[in-house]
């Protein structure tokens, strides 16, 4: 496994997003999914990154991508973790909490004394994933009306 940083707009990226966000749809409750795709420029250093994860034989099997959002309350500079993504067949790896780590690493290189987050409940491995990465439930700092949960984990800078 490995990463390459890829522009949210390359056919690869797109045809994750794509599966991510029809996986989103066909499991989503409480609603409608709203899908919004990533804008570029928010996912470009310093702003932020989008990575795709392939494997060992080179194919793109997942992504995710990290943007700098408003400060937090206490002065924090914070990153987003978005669209963070695996192709179901390569779940049970550790490749998700690999991923979560390059985000991690690549949000502190850029100066991010917080990484943030947001996900659905009906996501229970995603929050698994979250919790024993060491990220703790907070307040919502977004309007995101696919997210039921938010999740803070400070860094050390």
């Amino acid at each position: 496994m490995e990463f390459r940083v890829a522009h949210v707009d390359s056919p690869q990226a797109v045809a994750l997003l794509d599966a991510y966000f029809s996986s989103r749809e066909l499991g989503f409750v409480g609603g409608q999914y709203k899908v919004v795709r990533p804008q570029r420029s928010v996912f470009e250093p310093p702003a932020g990154v989008f990575l795709l994860v392939l494997d060992d034989a080179g194919a793109p099997v997942g992504c995710g991508g990290i943007r700098r959002i408003a400060d937090a309350d206490d002065g924090a500079i914070r990153y987003e973790v978005k669209h963070l993504y695996l192709r179901p067949e390569t779940r049970g790896r550790g490749w998700g909490r690999a991923i979560l780590d390059e985000l991690e690493t690549r949000a502190a290189g850029f100066g991010a004394a917080r990484v943030v987050l947001d996900t659905n409940a009906t996501l229970t491995a995603a929050g698994g994933l979250y919790r024993s990465a060491g990220y703790r439930s907070v307040e919502p700092y977004n309007d995101n009306p696919n997210a039921t949960n938010w999740y803070a984990k400070d860094l050390s800078v």
